[in-house]
């Protein structure tokens, strides 16, 4: 059995979900931009709950809904929404996202989703696993209409993907009449490559602010921007 991951605040148990706390899913929850101060909020494909759980410790959000397709990992973002000390306003509905689309009669300020996205079809020998990190289990055109539906005019849209895709990615959501307004670029240590971006859309174009986040100076030297982000929730930052 997998040791559950323990942050400041609450515990992620994950050995029943395919897709474990990792460096991408604590970034974006940090990263997310609360400033408008969203009050309905929700996780698209949460696997284990970490990003509605940290979007409840950084927000006074009335209602963070998350949605999850696969059965153990819906059972384990459920044990860990209840054992958390905001389980009165954290709650996981067990459903695809075109199904969830059709039948929610609300929309959200703020939706999050770290999205799969190993776009090639290679295969881990774990179906689940798989599933939870291909494209096509969720593709991008799927999450960005479902996005479009699901925000309300002034909400945000945060995620983070893959940096190779950025520029596709950005030209897909303009079709649903998404834009950028805010990108963090993401680098391993200053002479690697960048690797991931972060992305807050909404249905206003804005001018795009941008910058660049080095995760370590060497290893296991952490930068002080990322120690600052990832603060409130490591145990030992």
């Amino acid at each position: 059995m997998k040791k559950p991951f323990k942050f400041k605040r609450f515990i992620i148990h994950q050995d029943h979900c395919a897709m474990k706390v990792g460096t991408d899913g604590v970034l974006l929850g940090a990263w997310a931009g609360i400033n408008h101060n969203p009050q309905r909020i929700l996780d698209i494909g949460s696997g284990t709950g970490l990003l509605a759980l940290m979007l409840a410790q950084r927000t006074n959000g009335k209602t963070i809904d998350a949605l999850e397709i696969e059965e153990n990992a819906y059972e384990q973002c459920v044990e860990n929404f209840e054992a958390s000390p905001w389980a009165d306003r954290l709650f996981c509905y067990h459903a695809g996202l075109d199904e969830f689309v059709n039948e929610m009669e609300y929309q959200y300020d703020l939706i999050i989703s770290n999205p799969p996205f190993f776009i090639e079809e290679v295969s881990s020998g774990s179906l689940s696993r798989d599933t939870a990190r291909q494209n096509q289990s969720l593709p991008f055109e799927e999450l960005l209409e479902g996005v479009s539906k699901l925000l309300t005019p002034n909400g945000l849209f945060t995620t983070i993907i893959p940096f190779k895709v950025e520029e596709s990615f950005v030209h897909l959501a303009n079709r649903w009449g998404l834009f950028p307004n805010r990108i963090t670029r993401v680098k391993g240590n200053r002479n690697s490559e960048i690797k991931r971006s972060l992305l807050e859309l909404s249905f206003r174009k804005t001018k795009i602010s941008e910058d660049l986040l080095i995760i370590e100076t060497e290893r296991h030297q952490y930068t002080e921007k990322y120690m600052e982000l990832t603060r409130p929730f490591y145990l030992k930052m």
